[in-house]
């Protein structure tokens, strides 16, 4: 199993510019990032190491027992009704995430690493983005080759998908 752990920025006097977030893809095709504000951990575990449950909704995918804790592992592609990741070579890429008290795995396709942007060059979602996935946003953040979709963890965290 690889680990990553993600430490807190210093306070450096050479801090660059702009907030940072990690950076991902839900799924093979749409790009998206998180506060680092809310990333704890990024995890590649053995799809065998979650522990199924039963009547949960579809994008639960388990339990996953981590360093003494239980976590529930999501697909945030299936939590915003995108189309789920397969996992690749029988492993999940985890992204630990808190918010409060709540910690909660999000399974995502591919984790790219940590980038900076500058408050406001997060825009409101665009047009080409569903009403039910823009309550999901803080915003984007267009590109040249393509939109990041910045993330809201808190509103994830608290998505009625994931109340039974």
């Amino acid at each position: 199993m690889d680990t990553f752990k993600i430490e807190p920025q210093s306070d450096r006097t050479d801090k660059p510019a702009g907030d940072s977030y990690l950076n991902f893809y839900l799924n093979n095709d749409t790009p998206a990032v998180l506060s680092m504000a809310h990333a704890q951990e990024v995890l590649v575990v053995p799809s065998s190491r979650l522990t199924l449950m039963p009547n949960m909704p579809e994008c639960v995918l388990g339990l996953l027992n981590r360093r003494n804790r239980v976590i529930w592992v999501v697909s945030l592609a299936g939590l915003l009704n995108l189309p789920k990741p397969d996992p690749i070579a029988g492993q999940y890429h985890i992204v630990i995430v808190r918010v409060g008290q709540i910690s909660i795995g999000f399974v995502v396709a591919e984790v790219k690493g940590v980038t900076r942007f500058l408050p406001d060059s997060i825009q409101s979602p665009s047009n080409n983005v569903e009403s039910e996935l823009a309550a999901y946003l803080h915003g984007c953040i267009s590109q040249p080759n393509q939109t990041l979709l910045v993330l809201n963890a808190e509103a994830i965290v608290r998505s009625p998908h994931l109340k039974n």
